[in-house]
This record gives C-alpha cells, structure tokens and sequence, in this order.
C-alpha cells in the first residue's frame, strides 16, 4: 500500500508553534520536513483533538515520536514545558523570554542552551553564544538541541545556489569611493584610516546595545569576545 503524503499550503508551513500552549494533548509526529524559511527542520504534529501543527524538529526526533507540553510534561526530547520543571544541566533550545510570549532564542540549527542553575524566580541559562543570564522560571523551553546540526557544513558551491535563495550579489565597500561608502577610497587597497560616516562618526565597531536596557541587569556574563 503506498503511503500517503500530507500536503500543506505553502503559507501554513511557515507558521511554526513556538508557543507550544496546548499543554496536556498529546501529539504525535507525523513527519520532519524541509523549511525554505529557516536553517533547522520542522516536524509535523498530528494532536490528538485532531489539530495539525509545525515545530522546530529537535535532533534526535522520530517520526511516530509522541511529544507533550506543558508542566506535567516528562524532560524528554521534543517536549516543551516550564524552565522550574527542566533538571539543572538539561540541553535546551526555544527558549521564551517572557511567559506565554513564544520562543525567541536557540532556534537555529544546532544550537542549544543549557540550564546551570537556579536563583529563586529564575533560572540561570548559559546560551550559544557565550552569554549567561537570568530568565523567569514560568518561562517554557523545548528539551533537546536543534536538529540538523551539518548545516553550518555545507556549502553552495556556486553563486546560482545564493540566486536560487535570493540573495542578489553586492559589492564591497572598499572598492567604492569615500562618498559612497565610509569604507571607500584610497590609492590601491588602502582604505585610509578608520572607516567613519560623512559626518565623521565611526561607522564600525561601536557598541549597539543601548546602554541603559533594563535587560541588563539579568544578563550575569556577556558573550564571549573573539
């Protein structure tokens, strides 16, 4: 008997749940897709009241997988529930920032997070990049890390593959005179100092994070500097 494809309209497929607030429905995963929109692979969700959903596929999601959500949900893989309900030291990815608001951060391919502790409230994650900080315990975060981990291998092998994308092609600053571009100008290939705006304000390496965030006071370690 030949198994029978799910079609979805192109629309529906880029709409992924990263709320996860069917809390206590059961979900099973029906397949793990490709998604133009997105670096990671995305997983079908059949719930058991019949609704259909999209998430970010976590590795090590099977198909035929039963997946849960909420805080009575195990810290299995692919299951989403409360930071205060996730074991210290759990690999974690689509991480909410503020309660019932959707997942805002470790959603790429291959990223994860980790849980390192907890501070009342809060708990204290380490995040890809370096950086620990403090997020509400009612937040949720999907246990696992993000699946399609070889992304960051590949490579397009010729320029039609970033056309396909749509990417169009650009050029340098430094090849461009002063008045086009704050890198711009020179004899040869020297751009003549630090790169600044006509007005004579930097135009690289200035810090963009507002200074005076109130975020800042639950960021414990800044990223880590290259």
């Amino acid at each position: 008997m030949a198994r029978s494809r799910i079609l979805l309209h192109p629309c529906q497929r880029s709409l992924i749940d990263f709320k996860r607030e069917k809390d206590g429905v059961p979900a099973v995963v029906k397949t793990i897709e490709y998604d133009p929109n997105r670096s990671a692979r995305i997983a079908l969700l059949f719930y058991a009241d019949g609704e259909k959903r999209y998430i970010i596929a976590p590795n090590g999601l099977q198909v035929g997988t039963t997946l849960l959500s909420g805080a009575e949900a195990a810290p299995e893989i692919g299951n989403a529930l409360p930071l205060a309900n996730i074991p210290v030291g759990t690999v974690i990815h689509n991480i909410e920032l503020r309660p019932g608001q959707g997942a805002l951060l470790v959603r790429s391919a291959g990223n994860f997070a980790q849980l390192t502790s907890r501070e009342g409230n809060y708990c204290v994650i380490k995040l890809p990049s370096g950086e620990t900080r403090k997020i509400l315990s009612a937040c949720k975060a999907t246990v696992g890390a993000v699946g399609n981990s070889d992304h960051a291998l590949e490579q397009s092998g010729k320029a039609g593959r970033s056309r396909w994308l749509g990417r169009r092609p650009h050029n340098r600053g430094v090849v461009m005179n002063p008045h086009d571009h704050p890198m711009g100008g020179g004899e040869g290939r020297q751009s003549g100092g630090h790169p600044r705006s006509r007005k004579g304000l930097y135009a690289k390496g200035l810090k963009t994070r507002a200074p005076k965030k109130l975020s800042n006071k639950y960021i414990i370690e800044r990223a880590n500097k290259k």
